[in-house]
C-alpha cells in the first residue's frame, strides 16, 4: 500500500510539472503535452483499478477472517459447555449404596402428615423409602426397582405391586426406574438411559442464567427436561420435567436440592423439596436426611405374606394420608 502511494505521488507530480510545460510552448508543445496527459490519465485509471481490486481483496479477507473467528468462538463455546457438563456427570456419588436416616414431610391438598423413616438405595437395583410411626414401627414402604412400584401400607396389610406404566402419572411424566434413581441420586439423566457416557451428554444444552447459574436442558416430544447447575461447583441444584399435553393438561416435577455435605468424598445434599403436580392434583414431599452413609447388609426385595391384599392406588394413598 505505501508503494501505491509513492507511485500515485509521483503521477500527480508529473502531471503538474506536464502543465508548467504547456504554459512556456508553443504548437509542437502543446501537442506532445497532450500526449503526456494522455498516457498520464491512463496510468491514473489503472492505478485506481488496482486501488478498487486491492481494497476489494482486503473486504474478502476481512469477511472470511470474521467467519473463521465465529467458527473458532462456537467451538471454544462448545468445548466449555461440554467441559462443564462432563464435570457436573463426574460429580455425581459413585458409590454403590447409599442409605440414611430420613425426616418426611408430606402434602397432598390440604391434607399433611409427618413421619420419619429410612432412605435405602442400590444403584441400578431398588430405591427404597421405610415410613415410620411413633418412631419405631415401619407404618410403610415404597419400593422401586427397575421392574415395577411397589406400596405398602402396613398397618392395614394392603399393598400395590404395578409395573411403571400402569401409573398414569408416572406413565406421561416419563418417570421410569433410571430416572427415579437419577433423582435420587442428584444426577443427570436421559429418558431410558443408565449413567452417562460423555457421547451421551452432547445431547444436552447449557446456557448461564441471570443469577449466573448454569441452565442445563433436553427436550425429548413432548416431555421437557431442565436443571440448574451451580457454575462454580458444577452441582445439580434443581431438576425439573415437565410433559405438556394440550388436551389433558400438564404434569411437572421439580426436585430441589439444598444442603450439600460430604458422602463418600463428594458432596450429596441432605435436604431434597419434591413437588408432583398434575391437572388434578399436587403432591408435596420434604426429604431431611441424617447419618448418610453406605450401609450394605440388607435384603433389596421386599417379600409379603399372604396375609396382604392388593388395593387400587387411590386407596393405597388415602390410607397413607390417615396414619
Amino acid at each position: 500500500m505505501k508503494a501505491l502511494h509513492v507511485w500515485t505521488l509521483a503521477a500527480i507530480a508529473v502531471v503538474f510539472l506536464t502543465l508548467t510545460a504547456c504554459s512556456s510552448s508553443r504548437g509542437l508543445g502543446r501537442r506532445s503535452a497532450s500526449a503526456s496527459d494522455q498516457q498520464t490519465l491512463t496510468q491514473e485509471t489503472k492505478s485506481s483499478k488496482a486501488s478498487k481490486a486491492s481494497k476489494k481483496k482486503d473486504k474478502q479477507g476481512d469477511a472470511a477472517l470474521d467467519e473463521q473467528d465465529a467458527v473458532l468462538a462456537e467451538q471454544a463455546d462448545t468445548l466449555m459447555k461440554e467441559q462443564f457438563l462432563q464435570q457436573v456427570n463426574d460429580n455425581a456419588q459413585h458409590a454403590r449404596f447409599l442409605t440414611s436416616k430420613v425426616k418426611f414431610s408430606v402434602e397432598v391438598g390440604n391434607r399433611q402428615m409427618t413421619l420419619t423413616g429410612n432412605l435405602k438405595m442400590k444403584r441400578d437395583d431398588v430405591i427404597r423409602l421405610q415410613l415410620m410411626a411413633f418412631g419405631f414401627v415401619e407404618a410403610g414402604r415404597l419400593e422401586f426397582t427397575k421392574d415395577y412400584v411397589l406400596i405398602v401400607d402396613r398397618i392395614n396389610k394392603q399393598y400395590l405391586q404395578v409395573p411403571y406404566a400402569q401409573l398414569e402419572f408416572l406413565r406421561n411424566s416419563g418417570i421410569d426406574f433410571n430416572m427415579l434413581q437419577a433423582l435420587f441420586w442428584n444426577e443427570l439423566f436421559q429418558p431410558g438411559k443408565g449413567r452417562l457416557s460423555d457421547e451421551q451428554l452432547k445431547s444436552f444444552n447449557a446456557s448461564s442464567s441471570s443469577d449466573g447459574d448454569v441452565v442445563i436442558a433436553l427436550e425429548n416430544e413432548k416431555l421437557s427436561y431442565r436443571w440448574l447447575a451451580d457454575k462454580a461447583n458444577t452441582r445439580v441444584k434443581m431438576a425439573n420435567v415437565l410433559y405438556n399435553d394440550r388436551f389433558r393438561g400438564n404434569y411437572q416435577l421439580n426436585w430441589d436440592y439444598e444442603e450439600f455435605k460430604p458422602v463418600n468424598r463428594k458432596y450429596f445434599p441432605h435436604l431434597h423439596k419434591v413437588s408432583f403436580t398434575t391437572p388434578d392434583h399436587e403432591v408435596k414431599l420434604e426429604m431431611m436426611l441424617n447419618y448418610v452413609g453406605a450401609e450394605a447388609d440388607w435384603e433389596t426385595r421386599t417379600v409379603l405374606t399372604g396375609k396382604y391384599r392388593q388395593m387400587p392406588v387411590d386407596e393405597i394413598l388415602r390410607r397413607f394420608m390417615s396414619l
